[in-house]
């Protein structure tokens, strides 16, 4: 059976290849340079936005390649490229075959894996090269993870922001052909002399090979001059080639014959913040409002009064804070109290029903303040270390300019009317959906105009609500769009959606994404689902855990009392590197609306004074706050960086199968390690007793090895080993978070 025609055959010229000398990427890291050789429809006006495709930066030229740089045979059938010499096949993670970036940001470490193989018995290796934005390469010896099996696997790191590529080279390895023949033919009297000749040629050509340094280079000329010398033993002879210091110095530098190349993938390095961060949610309007006895209304709070809270969000340790909408409310159709579809004439409506005769998008909610009551507000987060993160609700009131300045943004239904937004049975007769797709042009660029807007003041990250009710297209156009100019810009997806959406969401940009943390609470489920977030999905989607949000009031946390609102908190905190809270966590608001999953007296729809003064030392609810709980967790989070990771996530085992037991652990630069360790009873009702069995070497330890077990919720020291019996539960803590030290 004839599968194509051989129309293209490129032949390396030596046959073999070294390993050249590492470059160093001297290369400032430079916020402009990251993401702006992304190429995705760059003209906002076509009707038609381009998908794109992620090509290497050209800022600064890259070096020229050695003479003998790294070819080999590649064969094209069909217009496709052939498998290489050496067979390089299954690269991961790589996300859409290649077409988009893998993601992670800097210094987060991880796996590449390939297999790599070839006929015969010969030895074969595999390297990973890292490019950098700018063209530097690095390059790491893999290694065999299954010998026989042929998976290899070697660990990438970038240590600036900006789009990197990666690839796999497979090669073959004559000296590991050698060392395995040597050590099987010597000791039998087979071809002595001839082995040794061999492995003294193998070495001569490494040295002429590749750019060995001094004492690497007297290793092998040492090792070349013993195999050589035949007046010593032969077991003498056999070690000197074969020593670990030779090893060593081949593992460096290895001679590489006949390297074959996967293709170049894409890489997004980006900012930390992009995986890492505690957010603290708030409405501003909320912060700062208080009812008039005077008049009987509610006044509202404005930008400059929730500035007033913001050094309370930072001393809880958060590193963003973020404002629901803030632009004009619509008049028409406005809910009121709890969802009810009649509003009062002082009721403030929901946020998210955006624009009036105020303004739309571009504009803020007059009773909030102004543009500069804004700046002064993000001038102060930035004071205290917090960045403000915008929501974005791409949604219109009835009564938005957009509705009657470009009525076909909107459906019109066969009455006549404009459709308001639905899911049924749910209604929401305040809010118009926008319609992408009767003027692409037109609202791609008008979306595009109000970003640039918030930009322009000082955001820099934008939680979208409903991104999975728009088109994924448009999204990606968009993200691409801001991130040529702005690469730091950060995109949360509120995406509470099937599975492929929220997935196809994170391939295209968003660096973030709500999940469904908020409903997983047995242990198996959440095992189960962290195991999906921390696999290959982790490549492409970032996962935010928040145990409640303004929408979300599971029933978990409305009967668990304190042990839930302190556990999940706790869980969602250290289980993935970002996590979030809605103000009034901390007060343990857990009154549903009836026949709702979600707030009583919700403040989407109303004024809320939480009268945060009452709890502080001296006041009237002195104690009944978990503002100090959630205090330690960020402190606990900012003093161990093993916690700003998420693929490095381990399972232990536990008999009691109401428990959750979990580590990470994170080996630093200067070679010190930092590793915790979690215990977990989810059930918020009741005391339990059970014996934990850890996975030493998950912990960095031998299986015979103790250590010490230091509570950094409590303070208590134990001395742990491979199995510990635990006692946990709403008496006093539900949850242990161990800094496993060494004796």
């Amino acid at each position: 059976m004839v599968l194509g025609s051989v129309t293209h055959v490129t032949v390396s010229q030596p046959g073999r290849s070294p390993m050249p000398k590492p470059t160093p990427d001297t290369s400032a890291a430079s916020p402009a340079s990251a993401r702006d050789d992304i190429d995705l429809a760059s003209n906002p006006a076509s009707a038609e936005p381009e998908t794109g495709r992620y090509t290497p930066d050209t800022a600064e030229p890259r070096p020229a390649p050695a003479a003998s740089a790294p070819t080999t045979a590649h064969v094209e059938i069909g217009g496709v490229r052939g498998i290489g010499r050496i067979p390089v096949t299954d690269v991961m993670p790589i996300v859409d075959g290649g077409n988009l970036p893998t993601k992670s940001v800097v210094d987060e470490p991880f796996t590449v894996r390939a297999t790599v193989f070839r006929e015969g018995h010969d030895a074969v290796n595999a390297s990973l090269v890292m490019v950098s934005p700018h063209g530097a390469e690095r390059i790491v010896t893999m290694t065999c993870v299954n010998p026989g099996l042929d998976l290899w696997h070697g660990d990438a790191e970038a240590d600036h922001e900006g789009v990197w590529h990666f690839r796999v080279e497979g090669w073959s390895d004559p000296y590991g052909t050698w060392e395995h023949d040597a050590t099987i033919k010597v000791p039998a009297g087979i071809d002595v002399e001839v082995m040794f000749e061999e492995g003294a040629r193998v070495l001569d050509r490494s040295l002429a090979t590749n750019d060995h340094p001094g004492d690497d280079a007297r290793v092998l000329e040492h090792a070349a001059a013993t195999m050589r010398d035949m007046s010593l033993p032969q077991d003498e002879r056999l070690a000197a080639g074969t020593s670990l210091s030779v090893k060593e110095v081949m593992e460096r530098l290895p001679l590489r014959d006949f390297v074959s190349p996967s293709p170049d993938y894409p890489w997004l390095v980006e900012r930390k913040l992009a995986l890492t961060g505690a957010w603290y949610e708030f409405f501003p309007r909320s912060e700062g409002a208080y009812f008039d006895e005077a008049t009987g209304k509610w006044v509202s709070g404005t930008l400059r009064t929730a500035a007033e809270r913001l050094p309370a969000v930072a001393d809880m340790g958060f590193d963003v804070v973020y404002l629901t909408p803030i632009h004009p409310i619509g008049a028409i159709n406005r809910k009121g109290p709890n969802n009810s579809l009649t509003a009062g004439p002082e009721d403030p409506g929901s946020p998210y029903a955006i624009g009036s005769k105020d303004g739309g998008h571009d504009a803020i909610e007059p009773s909030l303040g102004t543009f500069d009551d804004l700046d002064a507000f993000v001038a102060r987060a930035e004071e205290l270390g917090l960045e403000v993160a915008l929501d974005i609700a791409l949604q219109c009131a009835p009564d938005h300019p957009w509705v009657t300045e470009h009525p076909e943004w909107f459906t019109t239904r066969s009455d006549g009317t404009i459709a308001y937004a639905e899911n049924p049975p749910k209604k929401y007769q305040d809010i118009y959906p926008l319609n992408f797709d009767n003027d692409p042009a037109g609202i791609y660029a008008e979306m595009r105009r109000v970003m640039q807007v918030w930009i322009d003041h000082g955001i820099k990250i934008f939680r979208v609500d409903n991104p999975h009710t728009k088109p994924v297209e448009f999204w990606q156009w968009l993200i691409a769009d801001v991130a040529k100019n702005h690469p730091d810009v950060i995109w949360l997806a509120e995406a509470f959606t099937k599975p492929a959406m929220m997935h196809n969401l994170g391939r295209i940009g968003f660096q973030q994404s709500y999940t469904y943390y908020a409903w997983r609470h047995q242990p198996w489920e959440i095992r189960e689902y962290l195991d999906e977030l921390i696999g290959d999905t982790a490549s492409y989607m970032r996962p935010s855990f928040w145990p409640t949000t303004h929408d979300i009031l599971t029933p978990y946390m409305q009967f668990g009392g304190p042990a839930a609102w302190k556990l999940r908190a706790a869980l969602a905190a250290t289980l993935v590197p970002t996590y979030g809270i809605y103000a009034g966590y901390e007060l343990m608001e857990s009154v549903a609306r009836p026949g709702a999953q979600e707030q009583i007296d919700n403040e989407k729809y109303q004024f809320k004074n939480r009268g945060w003064d009452d709890y502080l030392p001296g006041g009237p609810k002195e104690g009944q706050s978990i503002d100090w709980y959630l205090r330690r967790i960020n402190e606990i989070r900012r003093a161990h960086p093993a916690l700003e990771h998420l693929r490095n996530l381990r399972w232990h085992g536990v008999d009691d199968e109401n428990f959750l037991v979990f580590s990470k652990r994170r080996v630093l630069t200067d070679g010190s390690e930092d590793t915790i360790l979690v215990v977990a009873n989810t059930d918020p009702h009741a005391t339990r007793e059970t014996w934990v069995h850890l996975d030493m070497g998950a912990l960095g330890l031998r299986g015979d090895e103790g250590f010490v077990a230091h509570d950094l919720l409590s303070d208590a020291t134990w001395h742990w080993g491979e199995h510990n019996f635990v006692r946990l539960g709403p008496d006093a803590e539900n949850v242990h978070i161990i800094h496993v030290r060494r004796f």
